[in-house]
């Protein structure tokens, strides 16, 4: 009995379909589609196939190679998996086979970008694995994200001096990187350049907010080439203080006036909050550091004697708490907080819930560092003008006077001062 092609067979059963309808009560439409989704795979299959030898199924020919049976091959579509004939081919080149059968693969690089990008923006692994219908498993898509892991590793070991940073934020964000412990720190870095760009610099873990710990993130970021900034904004943490004071000594410090005026609410009663922290604002963010001084005698004489642990929490620190008033005052409201971190933290923490059972360095860091960069990727950069970087440039001299003097400009003037941070950095 003569051999025929599978396509052949398929079309046969297409006819048998259309006039006999199916058994088992399938529903006939779909059985179709699928059928002519396997006659169309297999048509292109066997027309590469033609193309290839020089001849057509059961021809003789050249020579330039020879059919060796089929083997199965398998589509995923909407209708449910769909199994097509591959024809092998032996003693001839086939790459033309092999992209063509990638093609209809269904695990395409395009599919494969879309599955990475659904996990960085919040799906889980089981959610992936259900949108897509068993086209790809749990492992399997773990196994395409680990290319999350090869990008952190490039983002976290590239070279930063050509980062030039003017204001540092330094923030820490607790995650749960080891089973069976609580959970620890991952310290986080991003700057606004003299050019006014947005740039998160670095995601490390940093076991903890210890001195130690920030010690050493910082000083990774100066190896691989990150200069002095200008003026580095933390919270009240004392291991990342302690370090900036460090690391950054010609630096103004900036304490992050969110987190301090969250602390001075925890020691106030209801009755006269309102009062003490409208008192306590227009201090923080008084047009000059004189005119703070002034205003937070008044404070203390006010308030010393009836809230005196207030009163402590608001003078602590107070230096760092107005250093932002030394620098122009369009950049103040940008520069006195870490508020785009804590904001780049609450998108991340509403991602990282679709994975509750998610710990382990290497999967935590690669989910946060997948969500971090794409938020980040929305950053709006800061305008800063002419009259503004001389007087930034004249403060940073004035600051590194004896050390690292700035005898030229850090940047040429910018024709677009606003602009968006891309992945890269550039």
């Amino acid at each position: 009995m003569k051999k025929v092609p599978r396509r052949e067979v398929t079309r046969k059963r297409i006819r048998e379909v259309i006039r006999e309808g199916t058994a088992g009560g399938e529903d006939p439409k779909n059985v179709l589609i699928k059928l002519g989704i396997q006659s169309l795979a297999e048509e292109a299959l066997e027309a590469a196939v033609r193309d290839l030898l020089g001849r057509d199924y059961y021809e003789r020919g050249s020579g330039r190679g020879w059919r060796n049976g089929y083997r199965r091959g398998r589509l995923w579509t909407a209708e449910g998996e769909v199994d097509y004939g591959v024809p092998q081919v032996r003693g001839a080149d086939t790459s033309r086979m092999a992209e063509l059968r990638a093609l209809l693969s269904g695990r395409t690089e395009a599919l494969e970008d879309l599955v990475v990008e659904m996990y960085a923006r919040g799906c889980s692994t089981r959610d992936i694995e259900a949108i897509f219908g068993g086209l790809l498993s749990r492992t399997g898509v773990s196994e395409l994200t680990e290319r999350l892991w090869e990008e952190y590793e490039a983002f976290a070991t590239r070279d930063l001096s050509e980062i030039k940073p003017l204001y540092l934020f330094l923030d820490g964000l607790s995650a749960r990187l080891t089973p069976g412990y609580k959970r620890e720190a991952v310290l986080v870095a991003w700057c606004i350049t003299w050019e006014g760009r947005k740039v998160l610099i670095h995601i490390a873990p940093g076991t903890k907010e210890s001195g130690q710990c920030c010690y050493e993130f910082i000083q990774e970021m100066k190896r691989r080439g990150l200069s002095e900034p200008l003026l580095v904004v933390t919270d009240g943490a004392p291991g990342l203080i302690s370090a900036v004071e460090q690391c950054f000594g010609t630096s103004l410090r900036q304490r992050c006036l969110a987190h301090k005026m969250r602390n001075l609410a925890s020691k106030l009663p209801d009755d006269i909050r309102v009062e003490f922290e409208q008192a306590a604002r227009a201090s923080y963010q008084a047009p000059s550091k004189a005119m703070a001084r002034a205003l937070r005698e008044d404070l203390v004489e006010r308030f010393g004697k009836r809230l005196p642990t207030a009163v402590r929490c608001f003078q602590e620190d107070f230096e760092a708490c107005i250093a932002h008033l030394d620098c122009p005052p369009a950049h103040r409201r940008s520069i006195r907080t870490t508020n785009l971190l804590e904001r780049l933290f609450e998108e991340e923490r509403r991602r990282t819930k679709a994975a509750p059972t998610l710990f382990g360095e290497r999967p935590v860091l690669k989910l946060m560092f997948a969500s971090l960069i794409r938020a980040s990727d929305r950053w709006r950069g800061l305008r800063i003008t002419e009259l503004e970087r001389h007087q930034l440039e004249r403060l940073y001299n004035q600051l590194h006077e004896g050390s690292q003097k700035i005898h030229e400009p850090l940047v040429k003037p910018q024709s677009t001062p606003n602009q968006i941070y891309s992945k890269d950095g550039t």
